[in-house]
């Protein structure tokens, strides 16, 4: 596996994920509980033996950034190799930020030419499975392969946000389809493939006179039939978590008795940055049912099918149900939480109900985004004591009491918006 460079995309905007990515990159999104989405694929790196990573940022990276680091946490801190991030900028012929996937990679061409690597893994940033992509790339190489496309099966309901992809009796790729709104088949491309180091230079570099910017919607569909292109099936646990409630149900999917995604098997474990918080404490009147508990939480109320970050504080009186909760969150006495996803260092205040009602009316801001049910209390945002708020709602990243109506209703859909830009204190 010496002879393979990894590359990371790092760097979408993640809209559909709303106020969750206001002040982060999409793969820096907490998950279950103690992980950020991008621990996935590089713990899948270092369980393949893949030591020579790069990982491409552009929105919001400075989270991301410290996270990764010198790549200590997946044992990729190395004077040779080891994990590089490579952020965009301007040169003196490029003015443009990215335009698709294909574009980042050619951006960044000038890294992967001096790399000394027979094939390059290109891999998403911000898909929560457990894969060892050394089977994938020995695999390309029986194959003789010249490019190979990891795909897998997906529900017909959400084949057309995918890649779906054709495969004859050998298992080479003969069609694909981006994102069609018809779909025929249900087997996606997962975002993951091997280059070999040359071809893909070639591939980018006639992409790029064409003006073509993405590997899925142009690069692949151009190579069937003039290259050796192979698909790789992978049969196991894969999501792509882009949209709210896709997030949502990933996280909900490991609180079941037998998750299909094992975070606790030892033959593929997954890493992160350790943060050192003090044991979990349960009080006297404390109920947890069928849910994941961060180190540093003190649980005093109800948690309930949830899923708790570090150093979340709950009172006595307080539930939790159905909800994902992030770092130093504060839930007061006799607050209900139900279906929401509330971001770190928030604080509800006594007597709050966040997701409260039947009433399902999609936000006003974001219909498309938020319409499952699932309310957002965005990061550092108070949620005033007393105040029932809706399903479908959106409250924006630092809110202060002040921002909301005078009213202690927020009505499903609504959004509160801060009046007044944070101060920050130099």
């Amino acid at each position: 596996m010496n002879k393979v460079l990894t590359m990371i995309l790092a760097g979408g905007a993640g809209e559909r994920l709303s106020i969750l990515v206001a002040e982060r990159a999409k793969p820096a999104v907490p998950f279950a509980g103690k992980y950020r989405i991008i621990d996935f694929a590089l713990s899948n790196c270092a369980n393949s033996g893949l030591r020579n990573v790069a990982v491409l940022t552009q929105f919001n990276p400075r989270s991301l950034a410290e996270h990764i680091g010198s790549g200590r946490s997946w044992d990729m801190d190395r004077a040779s190799g080891g994990v590089a991030l490579l952020q965009p900028y301007v040169s003196r012929s490029e003015h443009d930020w990215y335009k698709g996937t294909a574009d980042a990679v050619y951006h960044n061409l000038y890294y992967v030419a001096d790399q000394k690597a027979d094939e390059v893994l290109i891999l998403a940033g911000d898909h929560i499975y457990n894969m060892r992509y050394d089977h994938m790339i020995d695999a390309h190489r029986s194959h003789g392969a010249e490019i190979t496309v990891g795909v897998a099966e997906v529900s017909l309901a959400d084949a057309s946000r995918f890649g779906l992809v054709t495969l004859d009796q050998d298992e080479r790729v003969v069609g694909f389809a981006e994102k069609p709104k018809q779909p025929k088949s249900t087997l996606a491309s997962m975002g993951i493939y091997v280059f070999n180091k040359e071809v893909l230079m070639r591939c980018l570099e006639d992409a790029r006179q064409k003006k073509v910017y993405d590997f899925g919607r142009d690069i692949i569909p151009e190579a069937i039939g003039r290259q050796q292109i192979f698909g790789y099936r992978f049969d196991d646990y894969w999501r792509d978590v882009g949209t709210v409630e896709s997030y949502w149900q990933a996280n909900m999917d490991l609180i079941v008795d037998l998750p299909d995604l094992n975070l606790y098997g030892p033959d593929y474990e997954i890493r992160t940055v350790p943060l050192y918080y003090p044991p979990v404490k349960v009080g006297p009147l404390a109920q947890v049912t069928r849910s994941l508990i961060s180190d540093g939480c003190i649980i005093n109320g109800r948690v309930v099918n949830s899923v708790l970050s570090p150093g979340v504080y709950v009172e006595e009186g307080a539930l939790i149900k159905d909800c994902i909760v992030f770092n130093d969150a504060t839930v007061d006495r006799d607050v209900v939480l139900d279906l929401s996803i509330v971001d770190k260092q928030t604080w509800v205040g006594e007597g709050a109900y966040v997701g409260f009602g039947d009433d399902t009316t999609p936000n006003k801001d974001e219909p498309q985004i938020l319409n499952t049910g699932i309310t957002l209390v965005g990061k550092g945002a108070k949620v005033p004591n007393g105040m029932k708020v809706g399903r479908n709602c959106r409250i924006c990243t630092w809110a202060e009491t002040e921002d909301y109506p005078v009213a202690d209703y927020l009505p499903s859909g609504s959004s509160v918006v801060k009046k007044v830009p944070r101060r920050y204190q130099v």
